[in-house]
């Protein structure tokens, strides 16, 4: 099999691109366009701040993927969150390369952008090597709640402060006044987000991360996923309202939560094999709604009211 074969089927695989490059899109650009609106702003961002933030979180999250094949390839298999690479596919070698290829362009691309970028990008590459050594979190808070879990939902914030980095930080060294609250936000999507792939009807066969977030049972489970959601909710509601934008933002995203705890609902009463994916997939859209709230959608009614 050749070098781009592999590849292309590893990324089928482990991180297909139409799977991930929407609500990464959402993220990266809305953090751009949320840094404008806190800066008084209400012009598109320039080209290239708004793609070195979509080439460095889209790479951010796969490194975390690379970063969990390493991982995986150490665990005992009845631990393992998924099948280990298989062969035919590129080696932990190979996948050890793309990560420090990776590395250099987002260096690249923050360097050309700023050199005062780099900072926020060690500070999510920190975040990330720390969740890497499983980072005390398996040990001392719950051993069910895996580091990989605890990895993104921390690295979350961090992202999202770096994309809207993108934006200010060529212009000035102190961040815009009102940023954290949507980094709180940012992290209570992160949070929903690992929550929603973790609720899976029980199974016996089902063990490791993807099935982390049902192993106190399906009821628990939900529990929890709908504190997340409803405090993510609430942080949307004020976000909005930051933005001056918020009756457009309680509309949408009532209908989205609406949907969402039905959907968790239904789950509760049939929990049948997939119902626990269509409730990954809405809390999916609940969250990129979320982002495009907070930055895009609010922008974008300013330049058309203009």
């Amino acid at each position: 099999m050749s070098w781009f074969r592999r590849w292309r089927a590893y990324m089928a695989w482990r991180f297909p691109p139409g799977a991930f490059v929407p609500p990464l899109l959402a993220l990266s650009f809305s953090g751009v366009c949320l840094s404008r609106l806190l800066r008084g702003s209400r012009e598109w961002p320039s080209f290239f701040p708004a793609l070195a933030a979509f080439v460095c979180v889209f790479l951010f999250f796969l490194q975390l993927r690379f970063i969990d094949e390493f991982r995986d390839a150490g665990a005992a298999a009845p631990r393992r969150p998924g099948p280990p690479v298989p062969l035919g596919l590129p080696s932990l070698r190979q996948i050890g390369r793309a990560l420090a290829v990776a590395a250099v362009v987002q260096v690249i691309f923050a360097a050309v952008l700023s050199p005062r970028a780099l900072l926020p990008l060690a500070a999510v590459w920190a975040c990330m090597a720390l969740a890497a050594k499983e980072f005390l979190v398996a040990s001392r808070i719950r051993p069910r709640l895996r580091a990989r879990v605890w990895g993104r939902v921390l690295a979350a914030p961090l992202i999202y402060f770096f994309a809207a980095s993108c934006d200010w930080l060529p212009r000035q060294a102190a961040p815009p006044p009102g940023l954290v609250l949507f980094l709180a936000v940012a992290f209570f999507n992160g949070l929903l987000v690992e929550l929603g792939r973790g609720i899976r009807p029980p199974a016996p066969e089902r063990t490791g991360a993807g099935a982390s977030g049902s192993r106190g049972g399906p009821r628990k489970a939900l529990r929890a996923h709908r504190v997340v959601l409803l405090l993510s909710f609430h942080g949307t509601m004020l976000a909005g309202s930051r933005l001056d934008f918020f009756l457009p933002t309680v509309l949408v995203m009532s209908v989205l939560l609406m949907l969402v705890l039905r959907v968790g609902s239904n789950f509760l009463d049939d929990p049948r094999a997939g119902s626990g994916k269509k409730l990954e997939t809405y809390s999916g859209l609940f969250v990129m709604a979320s982002y495009l709230f907070m930055g895009v959608i609010p922008l974008g009614a300013a330049q058309w009211t203009r």
